[in-house]
C-alpha cells in the first residue's frame, strides 16, 4: 500500500476535465489502481463529489475550489472510498454519505461520515439510490439536471458501462468474474427505474452511455439474465 506522499513523489497529479455543463471529472495521471475517476456535480445548492478518487493534491483541491468546492461526498461502493476523508477535511469536513449496509468496509471512521439506507437526497436534485449487487450497499446517483436537463445516472460499477457503450453489465466480483443471480439484476434495474435519465456515467473516463440510458439498462439486463439462465 502506497502513502499519498509516495504517490506524489512518483510524479502523480490530478487531471481535470469538464465533461458537460456543471460536471467535472478528476483523475490521477499516471493512473492509480484500476484507473477510476471522480465526478464533481455542481448544483445551485452546492457540489457533490462522486466516486471519490484515491489521490489528492493541492492542484486538485484548487481546481475543485475554483468550481465551488464540495458540500458532500458519496461513492458507488467501497472500492472507491479511497481518501474520501482527506477530501472531506480539505473542504470543511464535508459530509461523506455511506450506506449502512457497507459500514463494515469503512477502514477510517470519521465524524464526517453519515450513514443512510434506501435513498437519500444529499443536495436538492441529487438522489443516492441503494441498488445492491456488487456490494450490499452498492449505489447509483441520479442527477436530475444532468445531460442538458434530460437527467443522468452516475453508476461507478454498480451498473458498469462496458466497452460497447450501448450496453452495461452487473457483477458480484469483477476481478474474479463472479456474476450476479437474475433476481439481483432485476432488483438493480427496479431500483433505478422510477428515475428519469438519458445519460449514464460509469466509473472511467470513456465509459458513458450518451443517450437512451434506461433502454440500455433494460436490454443489458435481459441479455444478462438470458445467458445466465
Amino acid at each position: 500500500m502506497a502513502t499519498l506522499a509516495e504517490l506524489r513523489a512518483e510524479g502523480r497529479r490530478i487531471e481535470v476535465r469538464d465533461l458537460e455543463p456543471n460536471l467535472t471529472g478528476t483523475g490521477a495521471d499516471p493512473q492509480i489502481g484500476i484507473g477510476q475517476r471522480a465526478l464533481l456535480i455542481q448544483t445551485p445548492a452546492g457540489n457533490l463529489l462522486w466516486d471519490c478518487l484515491g489521490f489528492i493534491d493541492d492542484e486538485g483541491i484548487a481546481a475543485v475550489r475554483a468550481r465551488g468546492g464540495i458540500r458532500g461526498i458519496a461513492m458507488s461502493h467501497p472500492h472507491f472510498y479511497g481518501v474520501c476523508v482527506e477530501w472531506s477535511h480539505a473542504f470543511g469536513d464535508a459530509p461523506i454519505y455511506i450506506p449502512t449496509a457497507d459500514r463494515q468496509w469503512v477502514m477510517r471512521p470519521d465524524p464526517a461520515i453519515r450513514y443512510w439506507d434506501g435513498t437519500i437526497e444529499p443536495l436538492p436534485g441529487l438522489t443516492l439510490i441503494q441498488c445492491g449487487g456488487h456490494f450490499e450497499g452498492s449505489t447509483a446517483l441520479h442527477w436530475a439536471a444532468g445531460a442538458e436537463g434530460r437527467g443522468a445516472l452516475l453508476t461507478g460499477d454498480t451498473i458498469t458501462v462496458v466497452s460497447d457503450r450501448r450496453f452495461v453489465s452487473f457483477m458480484r466480483s469483477y476481478p474474479n468474474d463472479i456474476p450476479l443471480p437474475a433476481a439481483t439484476v432485476r432488483q438493480i434495474v427496479a431500483a433505478v427505474a422510477p428515475y428519469r435519465f438519458d445519460r449514464i456515467y460509469g466509473g472511467w473516463w470513456d465509459r458513458v452511455v450518451d443517450r437512451d440510458g434506461p433502454a440500455a439498462i433494460q436490454r443489458s439486463a435481459d441479455r444478462y439474465i438470458r445467458w445466465i439462465s
